[in-house]
């Protein structure tokens, strides 16, 4: 495994803005950048990450919360309720953060990396994260979304 570059908003933000492909084969190549992804994304401490944020366009994340580790192709929002808001920043902004509106409890559904379908419903900071990173297949950023940006000392 392997610790990647993280593709910054700064450097490349037309990049980020770009609309991320399907996965067609689950190949020995695309478990190596989920493992790669995962890796990445624990050395940087977040709790999610996308392709895209790696430099690939592909419709891969992966989030991990105390729910646990979350490797997701091809994931799409089937159903979402419920409301809130916090604090939102993004390994792709380091340095910023903003107060985002996002569902409370979010249901997906995905391939794993075994290429079976899998349904994921995900509460509070699962959800807020599986928004956000799906969010990045598509080229949106959170600070599309912000309801106003936060200054660190705000922060709690």
């Amino acid at each position: 495994m392997a610790v990647l570059n993280i593709v910054k908003e700064s450097d490349n933000e037309e990049f980020l803005r770009k609309t991320s492909k399907e996965v067609t084969e689950i190949t020995p190549r695309i478990l190596t950048l989920i493992d790669d992804m995962v890796e990445t994304m624990r050395h940087a401490n977040g709790c999610g990450l996308a392709a895209v944020q790696v430099g690939v366009l592909r419709r891969i994340v992966v989030i991990e919360t105390d729910e646990g580790l979350f490797e997701l192709i091809n994931p799409r929002i089937v159903k979402t309720s419920g409301t809130q808001q916090g604090v939102e920043g993004c390994l792709s902004l380091p340095g910023k953060w903003g107060i985002t509106k996002r569902p409370k409890a979010v249901t997906v559904r995905a391939l794993n990396r075994k290429g079976e379908e899998i349904e994921i419903t995900g509460y509070d900071l699962l959800a807020k994260a599986m928004c956000h990173e799906l969010d990045h297949l598509d080229g949106t950023l959170y600070t599309d979304k912000v309801i106003r940006m936060v200054r660190e000392d705000e922060l709690e």
